[in-house]
């Protein structure tokens, strides 16, 4: 197994759960310090993944039952995957977004079937066309792809609300954090360790070959939960939540907005029979309530963690003081 990647949010948790299962895991990464150490018992190469020549040079002639690419995102990545891997893998595993999925959904839940469509979201615009580029290359040439829809997977490293540990800095201090539109939209958080369990149950089943699966938790929070329970486990008993709509975050913030209007703005419900059926022991075990703990207690355990972003802090004191109460 090659994991392009493997230290990721959700690489990590992948290549773990792999290992543990005695497959014997190959990460190919540019290497240097991560704050996800490599499992014990994987092998690294160092290449750097943009460059074909250094890529080829670091896995010479080797062949692999699966490569998954964690780090492909435009589809120039995917053409040179396709352009190398072809006749060397038995199953390519192209890791896209949920949010390729129709934006915002006509139904719900979600299920894969749901079209892919996103107006709102450049990356999310440019993991349809990689999916695209695999559909094509599966039914005109037999390439073996799988394509994978993680949703809004997160580790301990990982603050759910955008401004990341700034916001529980200013839920610390007692200021006013931002919480998009009412706070009452439908989100789906999953801890990577769930993720990664129904992930490698796909990987190297002949099953899984060209068709796609999103892996999600079934757990379903408001925002207004997700900031509750980030703010308990912080120590923050009555947080002030501020309310602002994602229009008028987008016009203060393009970049924040864009991930708003193209994502978490919108109720996104999954339906996971289908990864159910092919890997049935998969039951999503971590409630957020803990994974915020797991979060809170990682920043807590290393002061240098908690950088707090001082542009980040001015804009949500500006968007507080426009939209909040009197």
């Amino acid at each position: 197994m090659l994991f392009i990647g493997g230290t990721g949010i959700i690489s990590s948790a992948c290549s773990q759960r792999a290992v543990e299962l005695g497959w014997d895991v190959t990460l190919l990464n540019r290497g240097g310090t991560t704050a996800r150490p490599v499992p014990e018992g994987a092998r690294v190469l160092t290449a750097d993944v943009r460059d074909g020549a250094s890529v080829r040079a670091a896995i010479g002639d080797e062949e692999f039952d699966v490569v998954a690419d964690f780090v492909a995102f435009t589809p120039d990545h995917v053409v040179a995957d396709v352009e190398l891997f072809t006749g060397r893998t038995g199953q390519y595993v192209f890791i896209s977004s949920a949010s390729a999925y129709q934006t915002p959904p006509e139904r719900l839940p979600v299920v894969e079937s749901t079209p892919l469509r996103n107006p709102f979201w450049q990356y999310s615009r440019d993991k349809i066309a990689c999916e695209d580029l695999l559909v094509r290359a599966h039914r005109e040439d037999g390439f073996p792809a799988t394509i994978v829809r993680p949703s809004h997977t997160y580790d301990r490293t990982l603050v759910p609300l955008d401004g990341g540990w700034t916001v529980l800095d200013r839920m610390r201090r007692g200021e006013p954090v931002v919480v998009h539109g009412d706070g009452t939209s439908l989100w789906t958080l999953t801890h990577h360790t769930d993720f990664a369990k129904a992930f490698t149950g796909l990987l190297g089943r002949p099953a899984a070959v060209g068709d796609a699966f999103h892996i999600t938790s079934d757990e379903v929070l408001t925002w207004n939960r997700i900031a509750l329970d980030l703010a308990a486990a912080a120590g923050v008993d009555d947080p002030q939540l501020v309310h602002v709509a994602s229009d008028a975050i987008a016009a203060a913030d393009p970049g924040w907005g864009a991930g708003l209007l193209g994502d978490k703005a919108h109720s996104m419900v999954f339906d996971n029979s289908k990864v159910k059926a092919l890997v049935p022991d998969f039951t999503a075990t971590v409630p957020f309530r803990r994974g915020a703990q797991e979060i809170v207690d990682w920043y807590d355990a290393d002061p240098a963690r908690r950088v707090v972003d001082a542009e980040r802090d001015a804009l949500l004191d500006r968007l507080v003081a426009r939209y909040g109460p009197a």
